[in-house]
């Protein structure tokens, strides 16, 4: 039986090319935790230790130092947001009087929460959203000229 197109026939074999996704497909596989071009998951060996490198098309998450930027701002936006949500929400219900140093301890509590949360997802949420840039700026994913692949040869 051959294997579909973009599908490795032996486990841990990059494929050369991967299929092409949609944004809402590459969006919908960051915030699920898996590769953005591939679908591929199994991308973390624990909540904080993500592989290099996809298993199934070899795509290298963190291509240069700092790549990884746009998912801590990812991170804290989130967290931020919560924060906010709760705060807004928090003294809407209780005014005229309300608990402050409730609101404060559960403020701490998810700001500490969330973040550590969200840090899978936003790394892989962050590389779809590069991929989607990439993609809407006409950089092309075939013919080996896609940044994040390992060099053949």
């Amino acid at each position: 039986m051959i294997a579909p197109e973009g599908t490795p026939t032996t486990k841990g074999a990059p494929t050369a090319e991967p299929p092409p996704a949609s944004t809402k497909r590459m969006l919908w596989r960051g915030l699920t935790r898996r590769c953005a071009l591939c679908g591929s998951g199994h991308l973390f060996r624990r909540w904080f230790s993500m592989v290099p490198e996809c298993p199934r098309c070899g795509y290298r998450f963190e291509r240069e130092e700092g790549f990884f930027l746009g998912a801590f701002v990812i991170n804290f936006v989130v967290a931020e947001g919560a924060l906010i949500l709760l705060l807004i929400v928090g003294f809407a219900i209780t005014l005229p009087d309300p608990p402050l140093g409730k609101l404060v301890t559960v403020g701490l509590a998810l700001s500490v929460l969330v973040p550590l949360v969200g840090y899978p997802f936003s790394k892989t949420v962050w590389s779809a959203v590069d991929h989607i840039m990439r993609k809407t700026m006409g950089e092309s994913y075939r013919g080996g000229r896609q940044p994040g692949f390992k060099s053949r040869g």
